[in-house]
């Protein structure tokens, strides 16, 4: 990714894709938590981040958000931190790695294995030669893989190292092959989740030896993220979070899992706090509950831009005309700009005008409508006019959220209609323009 100085290169510089841990210097935006939260001093990013580097206790941690509200970037930001403070971080793509409509706790028990043997290997961590043994013989009774006998037992006889790049090459072979089939293969993804089903005990000791040796090795516990988990559908959420609460909070090391948003409204999210830390990173605001604007708010979405690109490719008014009809969705923005530039560039324009900005909000406007339904209309008319703090209809809410059609800031928490969506409803004379 490169700053883009010419229309032509704004489609990469606002690639939907969350800032990688080297790209932060350059383009991360900090201070936006003031405008998130409503107190420059609160943050459940830095909490988290304290929480992790202040004490040497696993933790489980909850991130919920809105998709778009820049929860992928926050996080490695946050890895990045967690790095440059001397612990082992590995960060897992769960949408990557697995078929998230068919998911199951146990994908992410596998998963997390391969994560602390890859934070081994990267650590320099000399594994106990008897800890590898187990590992190969627990995957050796669910499937024809195995890492090498012969390299484990030439290991014994020269004094050679557990860490040895072959060794790890042969250990990490092996789950890139349980992970290809955990995501495309179901006869055999059924065999691999019926090993941990039934030996969950044994792989979980698993896990703690391996913590144990990152551990002396590192002076610090490893720390997980999965990403991606908050794009699970609420059935597969409450399967996964819900019925094995304690399992997912009792890892040996510290983990932080991404959470839809939407089911924290449902009364069984309160039995779930009882495990998990739970934070909330909030869109930023770009209107305050009163309806006025939140110029702070509009203003440090600017600077984000402005991070990537120069100002001067958008005409007057355009960004923050996109700004503002975008709601403070940073995915939903990204998306309109690249669609405003692609338009510009085939007109052979060097700059972006309201015309193709207008024409990329309207896309987005049907993408959105496209959501709901008629019946939907009275519930988002009662948001628009008062009812933003008040909950009418849980179940309503829960699809609007997930349909990004509310989006909900906090500080105070409350719910507002998506701006386009309320432009939507202006035009079908459901909502007059002066409630």
């Amino acid at each position: 990714m490169k700053y883009a100085n010419q229309v032509s290169e704004i489609i990469n510089a606002f690639s939907p894709e969350p800032l990688k841990i080297e790209q932060m210097t350059f383009f991360y935006c900090d201070n936006t938590m003031e405008y998130r939260t409503s107190d420059k001093y609160t943050s459940p990013i830095e909490d988290i981040f304290e929480t992790c580097t202040e004490n040497q206790e696993p933790h489980a941690f909850l991130l919920l958000g809105h998709r778009g509200c820049g929860k992928s970037t926050e996080l490695n930001h946050l890895s990045s931190r967690l790095i440059n403070n001397g612990c082992p971080v590995k960060t897992i793509a769960c949408s990557l790695d697995l078929d998230l409509l068919n998911l199951v706790y146990s994908d992410l028990f596998i998963l997390m294995g391969e994560a602390l043997l890859q934070i081994a290997k990267e650590t320099n961590c000399a594994l106990n030669q008897e800890l590898i043994y187990k590992i190969n013989e627990f995957w050796d009774q669910a499937t024809k893989i195995s890492v090498s006998q012969e390299l484990a037992a030439t290991s014994v006889e020269s004094g050679l190292s557990m860490k040895t790049p072959k060794f790890f090459a042969n250990i990490l072979e092996l789950f890139a092959e349980i992970k290809a089939d955990l995501k495309f293969n179901e006869e055999t993804r059924t065999e691999y989740r019926k090993q941990i089903s039934i030996r969950s005990s044994e792989w979980l000791k698993l896990l703690s030896d391996v913590t144990e040796e990152i551990k002396n090795t590192t002076n610090h516990l490893p720390i997980i993220i999965l990403e991606d988990l908050d794009k699970l559908n609420p059935e597969n959420a409450w399967n996964v979070f819900y019925h094995y609460a304690a399992l997912l909070s009792g890892m040996p090391f510290t983990v932080i899992y991404t959470f839809p948003i939407g089911l924290s409204y449902d009364i069984k999210f309160s039995s779930m706090e009882a495990y998990f830390i739970t934070q909330t990173l909030p869109m930023i605001k770009i209107e305050n509950i009163d309806g006025s604007s939140c110029l702070g708010g509009i203003e440090i979405i600017e600077r984000i831009v402005k991070k990537r690109a120069n100002l001067h490719l958008f005409e007057e008014q355009v960004l923050d005309t996109l700004i503002r009809l975008t709601g403070g969705s940073l995915r939903d923005l990204f998306h309109v700009i690249n669609a405003s530039a692609k338009r510009a560039n085939r007109r052979k324009s060097s700059t972006i005008s309201m015309e193709d900005a207008t024409r990329a909000l309207e896309e987005l406007k049907t993408t959105l409508t496209k959501r709901i339904e008629k019946d939907d209309y009275k519930f988002l008319t009662s948001i628009y006019y008062s009812n933003k703090e008040l909950i009418e209809n849980k179940q309503t809410l829960l699809h609007m959220l997930q349909a990004s059609v509310v989006l909900e800031y906090n500080g105070k928490r409350w719910h507002n209609v998506h701006p386009l969506v309320i432009q939507f409803l202006k035009e079908q004379g459901f909502l007059k323009e002066n409630p």
